[in-house]
């Protein structure tokens, strides 16, 4: 997957977290992470997002991630509706 503009998915609600995905640009995936929880989950949350990203056959990408205190059910859903979202705006690129 590549992709010319980084795609989103999420809020910066309590709770939640904004995933920014851009994807065909790093080797492997690179994931930058700001949280209010990082001393005591952030080895957990980077973990959650790598498995998703795997699960889901991406192996090239950077991944921004802002969380607000999601939990592991929350970050998956907001990759996979980024990972969904960057699928189809690259079949969009390819049919323009």
């Amino acid at each position: 997957m590549n992709l010319d503009t980084p795609v989103v998915a999420g809020t910066l609600e309590s709770s939640d977290v904004m995933i920014t995905l851009e994807c065909g640009i790093c080797n492997g995936i690179e994931i930058d992470l700001t949280s209010t929880v990082e001393k005591q989950f952030g080895a957990a949350i980077r973990r959650v997002i790598t498995e998703t990203l795997a699960e889901l056959g991406v192996c090239d990408a950077r991944v921004t991630a802002v969380d607000k205190g999601a939990l592991d059910c929350t970050l998956r859903a907001r990759v996979k509706t980024v990972v969904a979202r960057a699928e189809a705006a690259q079949e969009t690129e390819v049919v323009l």
